[in-house]
């Protein structure tokens, strides 16, 4: 598998000594961060066919925690909605009380960590999840293959929801939020981005119902601010964040008006006193093109964080310049756990290893060196 939406193909952090405004305090909703450096949420697979967080995970996300704060990899707010074969879960009280060695050993570092809370959607399959159908705004397939058990297979044409099912999916979203806090989670991101359901809600390409779901913009996004409100009257829209890709076509994901989108979603999360809006600003595929980030800019008020493609001394800038207020780094990060300070000194960079991406084990995960180690 390659979800190249969450994992960039290539290193693009550069390091000088002068990069001093990521090294800023900033404060995004209930944190108060040392550094404007996030972690971007990459999908890794190293949980197991029960969606189970594990030792390893702990040990990688703690690993990285120098981070302003880390954002997990999706996770799986009910269970058959697999996309990744191995990707981990947030809906049983067992993940619960795994994820807390996760949140307990990030925290013993000093750092800070949310849940990026997810339903895949159409990208689910039942090859993963055990025969279950999977669903989406439209019965409209995915082009192309997925990685299955058994080999790749063509995507599958989802089932369009119901709107009673809808609703039902909103309140496992705001439950998903609430097992996350008690697992010690400092906030969650939902995930609106990547062609996974709420973006699929919010895209024209992917949404053509008739009824109050689809349509206009107001209905393309009533799922999301669904989600949201729910979301954040469970634990506090200062602990709430959200990912959008207006223009990143994976996962067959196109939109007629990105910048309209954009300037509609950025004005409308004004009134929901998110703690951020994380905003990818291009298109991996390059099916699109748009200057999206000065839309969300000139609309939102809140605090602004940028990611795809981000060396650090562009993220500086653009910190300087008031055109974000933190930067999400990606491969940076994986390959590099204590990336900070080899930004901040001026130091080399491990290189990501691209073929361990989506592997299984410690190598490509937990044994890229530090500084100190090297």
């Amino acid at each position: 598998m390659s979800p190249l939406s969450e994992i960039q193909a290539k290193p693009v952090i550069q390091h000088r000594k002068e990069n001093t405004m990521l090294f800023t305090p900033l404060k995004v909703g209930a944190l108060d961060l040392s550094n404007r450096m996030v972690m971007a949420p990459l999908t890794r697979a190293r949980s197991d066919l029960s969606h189970m967080p594990n030792d390893l995970m702990a040990e990688y996300y703690a690993q990285r925690a120098s981070a302003g704060f880390i954002v997990t990899e999706c996770t799986m707010i009910t269970p058959n909605t697999s996309a990744f074969v191995t990707e981990p879960g947030i809906y049983s009280q067992e993940q619960v009380q795994a994820w807390k060695k996760v949140t307990s050993a990030v925290h013993a570092k000093g750092g800070k960590i949310v849940m990026q809370i997810w339903h895949a959607g159409r990208a689910a399959h039942p090859l993963l999840n055990h025969g279950s159908e999977n669903v989406a705004p439209s019965a409209i397939a995915i082009s192309g293959e997925i990685q299955t058990l058994t080999g790749k297979v063509a995507h599958a044409v989802p089932r369009a929801l119901s709107t009673t099912e809808i609703s039902a999916i909103v309140h496992t979203f705001a439950s998903a939020a609430r097992s996350a806090i008690e697992a010690g989670f400092d906030g969650v991101e939902v995930h609106g981005a990547n062609g996974y359901l709420i973006d699929q809600f919010l895209r024209d390409g992917a949404n053509q119902r008739t009824d109050m779901y689809g349509g206009s913009l107001e209905n393309r996004a009533r799922f999301l601010f669904e989600v949201l409100t729910e979301v954040c009257d469970a634990i506090g829209s200062e602990r709430v964040g959200l990912r959008l890709s207006p223009l990143n076509s994976y996962n067959s994901m196109i939109d007629s008006d990105p910048t309209g989108l954009t300037a509609f979603l950025a004005e409308r999360l004004n009134g929901y006193m998110l703690a951020y809006l994380h905003l990818m600003r291009a298109d991996f595929y390059q099916q699109q093109s748009a200057d999206i980030l000065p839309v969300a800019r000139e609309h939102y008020k809140g605090v602004l964080i940028g990611n795809m493609g981000y060396s650090s001394e562009e993220a500086t800038a653009a910190i300087h310049d008031k055109k974000l207020d933190a930067v999400a780094f990606g491969t940076g990060f994986l390959a590099n756990p204590d990336l900070p300070a080899r930004v901040q000194s001026g130091a080399a960079l491990n290189v990501p290893d691209q073929s361990t991406f989506y592997t299984s084990g410690a190598k490509g995960y937990t044994d890229y060196p530090s500084m100190q180690s090297a």
